[in-house]
């Protein structure tokens, strides 16, 4: 639980600190009050979960010891998913820092100071984010980018694919069209895609004719 700045800030920090332990980098975040997202590109094996195992013990011990508690605090393991960058990337990183505005937070991303929107959109100066080859092919130069990715908030994260980004990050899934997918599969031996609800098609016919 983020319950106040304070915590915020500790958080902050120590995901910057961590960072520089992993080959990772961070492309777009947010602190909400009860969770985190996290935009993220590995640079070796492992690196990514490595780092949220470390920083899962961390916040763990700075929490215990500020509200004078023991035992677990998270609600099991992080949630992740794979992500095709052509075609999904940048409607992650909308959907990632207009959270605070789905919550009701706020009215405009760049009213929420806990987030990396302040930083993509705006200017503001931080060395937590790098900036992504796809992002910065917005525009050459700084400015005329900055203006180009406000412009992509001015339509919300709805519908199907608001729905896909969900179901790929809560079940561990694929964020991708049906080629990649399958690649991915292929590679890992899993399903990367969820099963329909509901009784097959033809469930009827079939148990006639037994």
């Amino acid at each position: 639980m983020l319950t106040n700045d304070d915590s915020r800030v500790w958080l902050r920090n120590a995901l910057n600190n961590t960072r520089k332990r992993y080959p990772f980098t961070i492309d777009v975040w947010v602190l909400m009050t009860n969770h985190v997202h996290l935009l993220c590109t590995p640079r070796a094996h492992n690196a990514v979960s490595l780092m949220m195992q470390s920083l899962g013990r961390q916040y763990i011990r700075y929490f215990n010891f500020s509200y004078k508690r023991t035992g677990s605090l998270w609600e099991g393991r992080f949630k992740s998913c794979l992500v095709q960058e052509e075609n999904y990337l940048l409607h992650l990183y909308r959907y990632i820092e207009l959270n605070p505005v789905r919550a009701g937070m706020v009215k405009q991303p760049s009213d929420y100071s806990w987030s990396s929107y302040q930083i993509n959109a705006l200017g503001k100066e931080s060395n937590l984010c790098t900036a992504h080859p796809l992002y910065l092919a917005l525009a050459s130069e700084p400015e005329k980018r900055r203006a180009n990715y406000r412009d992509l908030f001015k339509y919300p994260v709805e519908g199907q694919l608001l729905e896909d980004i969900r179901i790929a990050a809560n079940k561990g899934m694929v964020l991708g069209n049906e080629r990649f997918t399958a690649e991915i599969e292929s590679l890992t031996g899993r399903r990367m895609t969820a099963k329909k609800m509901g009784r097959p098609v033809g469930w009827r016919k079939e148990k006639v004719n037994k």
